[in-house]
């Protein structure tokens, strides 16, 4: 049975191919005809592109564990939408339109869209930084509504620990570029805790303001052109679907750089530091799984974050010529070589 590599882990072809082309499945019975045979329908939608799979997979484990079977009896429709919101919205427009008992949104961007669409059906999300500031739930323990998941708030407290863990690998750095988008109020509040940790480490800190995938090598080149300087990428769908072209940029221009995503590391930068989104991913089915048995969305309090990884490319660090300190490499929960 041929495998098929998702970051460093393997997963078989024909998993692999079922998740992938269940993205194009339209359902065969109506909604009453899948519940009269004792069938649940869950729809996936997701900013982020199929080589997140290794999250999806992580989801599908955790439904199983709780005891449902894809393809038994759960029937679940992937949808994906990159970075064209229009796309994303006629996606949701779709899936809203087929009435699942249960959506697992990814990402602040495809919840909006979501929430936009439907105030009934009951929505799961992961990955999505600051849910009460962005008007998805009213607490964080009594979500109200029809929306709860597992949040990643706990970045936007941490996430100045990003730009100190920069510095331990490159201590040369006296400036960083922030690769951020000004449109996204995450983006806003995480700006500030870095100027505070900035301050601590007396580093200056830049902004590197990517709307589109247009202005991310122009915003990389003018960082390129400070001295010293290192960059700290910030999480969105843009980032995410353009890793490997920011990486590249990265590294032509010999710039020191913190990723939040453990897969960004596995494409070849430098370091990662951030919430585990396949943890994540494996903890909502435990939301899914009370919804399909008759909870609220509302009544189930929304979960933070309990899994922080840093990881760190020892191949990458060397080309930049960068001696990784011991007490760093301890710390580091993997270590790519």
């Amino acid at each position: 049975m041929a495998l098929i590599p998702l970051g460093e882990s393997y997963v078989r072809r024909r998993d692999f191919i079922k998740v992938i082309a269940s993205s194009a499945i339209a359902w065969p019975l109506g909604g009453q005809a899948e519940q009269a045979h004792g069938i649940h329908r869950i729809s996936v939608l997701q900013a982020i592109d199929p080589p997140s799979n290794r999250r999806l997979l992580a989801f599908l484990q955790g439904l199983q564990a709780l005891g449902w079977i894809e393809g038994g009896d759960v029937r679940i429709d992937y949808r994906w939408g990159g970075t064209d919101l229009e796309r994303i919205r006629s996606l949701a427009i779709e899936i809203v339109q087929r009435k699942p008992e249960v959506v697992l949104a990814s990402s602040s961007p495809v919840l909006q869209l979501l929430q936009q669409e439907t105030q009934t059906i009951p929505i799961v999300f992961t990955q999505v930084v600051d849910p009460v500031g962005d008007g998805f739930v009213a607490s964080l323990a009594h979500p109200g509504g029809n929306i709860t998941g597992v949040s990643s708030a706990e970045y936007l407290t941490r996430v100045g620990t990003s730009l100190e863990l920069l510095t331990n690998i490159a201590p040369r750095i006296g400036r960083a570029a922030i690769v951020l988008n000004p449109d996204l109020a995450p983006h806003t509040t995480m700006w500030h805790a870095i100027q505070a940790t900035a301050r601590s480490l007396s580093v200056g800190v830049t902004r590197a303001e990517v709307r589109t995938d247009a202005d991310i090598a122009p915003a990389i080149e003018a960082a390129a052109h400070e001295p010293n300087n290192g960059l700290v990428v910030l999480p969105s769908p843009i980032t995410t679907v353009h890793r490997t072209l920011i990486i590249a940029l990265a590294a032509k221009h010999r710039l020191p750089a913190i990723y939040p995503y453990r897969f960004n590391v596995v494409s070849g930068g430098l370091m990662s530091y951030g919430a585990d989104p396949v943890d994540q991913y494996q903890r909502v089915a435990s939301h899914v799984d009370r919804i399909l048995r008759g909870a609220k969305p509302g009544d189930l309090p929304v979960e933070r974050p309990t899994k922080f990884e840093l990881v760190i490319n020892l191949k990458t660090a060397k080309a930049l010529g960068l001696d990784v300190p011991p007490t760093l490499l301890a710390r580091a929960d993997e270590v790519i070589e």
